[in-house]
């Protein structure tokens, strides 16, 4: 392990022990270790004993970076498995991180700009609207028109914190992968890296502006979701410039219960989005806590989810989205033996799974949960039971579906916090349903053909010509399949020939030692020559 990587382990040591974290451990088997190594640091003090337990964890997590903080944002929408206290705490870090310096914020939106912010803007306000992980958002109005935007500034010298972090976690991964061998199943390596590759693209607001612009086509003029508009003139690697929307934060259910909304049919909806993006467009929003979701004012009864921050995308290819879509459906359905059998023909499983035992293990963990509404069950656990289940089967963690799930668990987060009756399976199940009979059925042809009719009608006009070229192109391969059949043919015979001149020069050699060896006269020089001369017609006959 590097000097680099051992500092900042010792740092992150040092602010969960400053922050007094060990405290919240609960004191049992697996914990004794962890509390015996605490005394042996006995100079690094609880510094903030007086703070409750969800404050000290919030600053814990602030200090330690965008790696850490993402994690808390996480935990944040699961109030199933924290107390309101803590979870209330780390909700605080979805858009209230502490802002960094606004005269520095200024300084690289005008460096982005190539000039005064005045140039472009009206009213820009020193003060951030919102502070997060990765960036900040100041707010102003375009000079040519008046409309209002904000502006976000990717935080200056973050990546190098970033990757250090980033490099401790594989230091961990191929430690854990090296010494736990049950550990490698869950490709520990791999999960790092889709997580590296996830954070440094959302570094590039380039990139988040293209994926806004793609996610607000996906849903043009669609009233469940709306995606604010970027302008893109304005764009650079470290500046995105997009429309200020108005709207209640979607953790908000006080002021959403206040302007009338339909708490039941704006949970419902976030579930539709979630499989619309995942399903129909291969294309969704990956980090979907309530800092990045609002809902409008406009229409309650209907109401319009806003998403912002697209800075993390997830994309499944057609096979993935086949293979999940397959997976659910079994699961709602509660056929837990196709459920096995998809595991192993997937090779999430080894082949020489005994599907019976895993059809078994699967219902014991999946049957309680269904016919309960959303407010009674937890995802969360039920993948801590499954997690146990695949320790048993050396089922492999897939990486491309790691944000998926993430996603999925944020989506269960707020539907609680919406809606605690809302059945998720019973919502998703008709979706998928329709997907499915789309993909695989009558329509899924009718579909194939519409999607393939421009292309034959541009084709039709050249078909007898692409018929004869395909027929003389046949014709001619045909004709060199001959030919190469007979150059074979001529090669074996030339090979035969020459094989019988050496058998025949080897044996009159032989017959003229023999001879020789007798004292024969005359007829040992006579043979050898003999055999020199068919030695030289076979190497004639193989160099023609």
């Amino acid at each position: 392990m590097r000097f680099s990587e051992i500092r900042r382990l010792y740092k992150i040591v040092r602010v969960h022990l400053h922050y007094g974290l060990d405290e919240m451990l609960p004191k049992n088997k697996l914990t004794r270790w962890p509390h015996v190594m605490r005394r042996g640091l006995f100079w690094l003090k609880n510094k903030h004993a007086n703070k409750e337990d969800g404050s000290r964890l919030r600053l814990a997590l602030q200090d330690l970076g965008p790696v850490w903080i993402k994690f808390g944002q996480m935990l944040s929408t699961r109030r199933d498995l924290f107390p309101d206290d803590i979870a209330d705490q780390l909700a605080l870090l979805q858009d209230q991180v502490q802002p960094f310096d606004s005269e520095l914020a200024k300084q690289e939106i005008e460096k982005a700009l190539g000039g005064p912010v005045e140039k472009w803007f009206d009213d820009f306000n020193m003060t951030p609207l919102a502070s997060a992980s990765i960036a900040q958002v100041h707010t102003a109005r375009l000079r040519e028109n008046g409309r209002e935007v904000v502006l976000k500034v990717i935080r200056p010298d973050i990546l190098p914190v970033i990757q250090s972090d980033i490099k401790l976690m594989y230091r961990m991964a191929r430690v854990i992968s090296r010494f736990l061998p049950e550990a490698r199943r869950l490709r520990p390596v791999e999960v790092v890296r889709e997580y590296e590759k996830t954070l440094i693209n959302e570094l590039d607001l380039l990139r988040e502006a293209a994926n806004a612009i793609q996610m607000r086509r996906n849903f043009d003029n669609n009233p469940i979701l709306y995606v604010p508009e970027v302008f893109s003139d304005f764009g650079h690697k470290n500046l995105m410039v997009s429309e200020r929307i108005y709207g209640i934060g979607v953790s908000d259910i006080d002021g959403l219960t206040k302007n009338g909304t339909n708490l039941k049919l704006l949970a419902e909806r976030g579930v539709e989005i979630f499989f619309t993006q995942v399903f129909r467009d291969s294309f969704f929003h990956a980090d979907m806590h309530p800092g990045n979701l609002f809902v409008s004012y406009d229409n309650p009864d209907d109401p319009t989810w806003i998403g912002l921050d697209c800075g993390i995308v997830g994309t499944l290819n057609r096979e993935d989205k086949r293979y999940l879509a397959e997976n659910l459906l079994a699961f709602f359905n509660r056929d837990y033996r196709k459920v096995a059998e998809l595991h192993v023909d997937s090779g999430w499983v080894p082949s020489d799974t005994n599907v019976d035992e895993f059809e078994f293990a699967i219902r014991t963990v999946c049957e309680p949960i269904f016919e309960k509404p959303l407010g009674e069950i937890s995802f969360g656990h039920v993948l801590v039971n499954l997690f146990s289940t695949a320790r048993q089967f050396n089922m492999e963690v897939q990486p491309q579906l790691v944000l998926l799930e993430k996603t999925l668990l944020y989506v269960e987060g707020l539907g609680r916090q919406l809606y605690p009756q809302l059945d998720l399976w019973e919502t998703a199940k008709p979706f998928l349903e329709d997907w499915m009979s789309r993909q695989v059925g009558p329509q899924a042809v009718l579909n194939a053909i519409k999607e393939k009719a421009p292309f034959w009608a541009e084709t039709l006009p050249e078909l007898p010509e692409l018929v004869y070229d395909s027929l003389r192109q046949g014709k001619m391969v045909s004709q060199r399949m001959d030919d190469m059949y007979q150059a074979f043919i001529d090669g074996r015979r030339q090979q035969n020939r020459v094989r019988f001149l050496l058998g025949v020069g080897a044996s009159l050699l032989l017959t003229a030692a023999i001879l020789y060896t007798n004292h024969v006269e005359t007829l040992p020089e006579l043979a050898g020559v003999s055999a020199l001369g068919a030695w030289l017609f076979a190497w004639r006959a193989a160099n023609k």
